[in-house]
């Protein structure tokens, strides 16, 4: 089961790797990689529709990229999809409805964000054989309520309250949890804690593995570096390089070249 990586991991103490993918030739490339899990994030309003927050994904909009990606991994590989704003807070029937989009569109499992007041949600889409990833700390789609992008748990009670919804997602049943901008001591605790793997993002290095935005980690952003980022690539500079030797390449007559066209 592609899934199995994460209880594998987990288990043998090997750190997990996950990131981001939203489309079929980037899944192509990625699937060539050593990621261990692919997320279809609702961070994609942002990252590919140049929303400022991720609240815009529509389940009809993270359902066609799931179905791009899971085109371009093939079946084997593990690939997880975020249920977009407010789909888990509305209907049970509204929410199974976005659930059953996103898992027919190719996901093999749904992420949702926080737990407290869809408890039995969780419960429910677990019970109906569906696997759940949860996501606690900072949670965009709650980010007017939390006041903006910022480190969640560092005072006692946040701490303790957290550490008790990390608990309860475990207990209805969710195979994986993501801590986002979590004071690295309690992501640490939680993560001993739990049976489950806890992935962090801005959550120190004593959890069960990592995720990162692929834009972020391939360094495609050129105004924004936020603190738990490191770009292991240069590639906005390198595309501005390419597209610019193009240019030059045109005016210069040197593309195309004989070899590149047609006698």
């Amino acid at each position: 089961m592609n899934l199995q990586v994460f209880t594998d991991g987990k288990a043998h103490g090997r750190k997990i790797t996950m990131m981001t993918c939203y489309d079929y030739s980037s899944a192509r490339i990625l699937r060539q990689s050593a990621v261990d899990a692919f997320l279809v994030g609702d961070s994609l309003a942002m990252t590919l529709y140049g929303h400022d927050s991720t609240l815009p994904a529509t389940t009809e909009m993270m359902a066609r990229h799931t179905a791009a990606v899971r085109k371009g991994l093939g079946p084997d590989r593990a690939l997880i999809a975020d249920l977009p704003f407010l789909e888990h807070r509305g209907s049970l029937d509204r929410a199974m409805d976005a659930v059953r989009a996103l898992m027919v569109a190719g996901a093999d499992a749904v992420k949702l964000e926080g737990i407290r007041g869809h408890e039995a949600l969780v419960g429910h889409i677990v019970e109906s054989g569906i696997p759940v990833m949860g996501h606690l700390g900072l949670t965009p789609q709650a980010v007017h309520g939390l006041g903006g992008y910022r480190v969640q748990g560092r005072d006692k009670a946040a701490a303790e309250a957290m550490i008790e919804q990390a608990r309860t997602l475990q207990e209805q049943g969710v195979f994986a949890l993501v801590l986002e901008c979590v004071p690295e001591k309690l992501a640490a605790t939680i993560a001993a804690q739990l049976e489950l793997p806890v992935i962090g993002i801005g959550a120190g290095s004593d959890v069960d593995g990592q995720v990162l935005v692929q834009q972020d980690l391939l360094g495609m952003n050129l105004d924004f570096s936020p603190r738990f980022v490191r770009a292991f690539a240069a590639t906005a500079e390198d595309w501005i390089g390419a597209v610019d030797e193009y240019c030059r390449a045109v005016q210069e007559k040197r593309f195309p070249a004989a070899k590149e066209s047609f006698q």
